[in-house]
Order: C-alpha cells, then sequence, then structure tokens
C-alpha cells in the first residue's frame, strides 16, 4: 500500500519542483521592478530602474518618467538579450557584452550587466528586483 502511494506523490512532487524554476523554464524574468547599481569607487551607484513585465521591458530609469517599452528573450541558461535599447549601457558607444539572470526564488531575482566601454574596458552591474512594498 506504501508503495503504491509513493507511486502516486512522485509525479506531484516532480511537477512541483518543476515550478521551483519557471520562470527561466518559461523564458521570462519574474514581473516586477529591478533595481541596478554597480560598485564604483568605493560605492554602490545606482544606475535606475528596469521595469519588466511579460517579455517586455523599459528603462532604466532614474525617475519616473514614463518609458517604451521592448521586448527581450532568455535562453534555457538564463542569458538575456535586449531587443530594444537599454539606457546608458547602450549609448554612448557602449555595448552590452553578457546579461545574466539568477532566478533562484521570485523574490531573490536579479540579473548582472556585463557592459562594454568604447576603450574596450568592462563594467559590470546588477539589477535585483525590489520588494514591491520598498520605494525609491
Amino acid at each position: 500500500m506504501a508503495s503504491k502511494r509513493l507511486l502516486l506523490a512522485l509525479p506531484l512532487l516532480a511537477a512541483m519542483a518543476g515550478d521551483a524554476r519557471a520562470s527561466l523554464a518559461d523564458g521570462k524574468l519574474p514581473d516586477g521592478v529591478y533595481h541596478c547599481e554597480v560598485y564604483m569607487l568605493g560605492m554602490f551607484l545606482g544606475l535606475g530602474d528596469v521595469t519588466v513585465k511579460g517579455r517586455l521591458y523599459s528603462g532604466p530609469a532614474l525617475f519616473d518618467r514614463i518609458q517604451q517599452s521592448y521586448h527581450y528573450q532568455m535562453s534555457p541558461t538564463g542569458e538575456i538579450t535586449w531587443l530594444g535599447p537599454l539606457g546608458g549601457y547602450t549609448s554612448g558607444g557602449n555595448s552590452i557584452s553578457l546579461t545574466q539572470a539568477t532566478l533562484d526564488d521570485g523574490q531573490e531575482a536579479s540579473f548582472d550587466i556585463v557592459m562594454r566601454q568604447p576603450d574596450g574596458a568592462f563594467t559590470a552591474s546588477t539589477c535585483t528586483k525590489r520588494d514591491p512594498a520598498e520605494k525609491s
């Protein structure tokens, strides 16, 4: 009798485990506002907020200005391709070298952006999902 219960429970446990990483499997970030910052000159500098909803993003925005939304794609390994501009990351000769998502938990979701500067130097920043109750 116990073995029958185990056989019935295994598919349920497998389904629950699959949901834990649903965002990565679905190819999208959890919806929300991601605060981006870089550690430079001995301090953390805020670079603005990126807003994600579904497979669309806008920002980064330093002030609560309404911005146009663009699509993004995420590979099964969590690498993000931005299909539109990404503020200062993609202006003034800068370009995105790599963006990697970390989706261990929907509330702890983040992504790291490695930007290549015109002189060939690289700068890395982290964008972390804000708690909805948190204000700038």
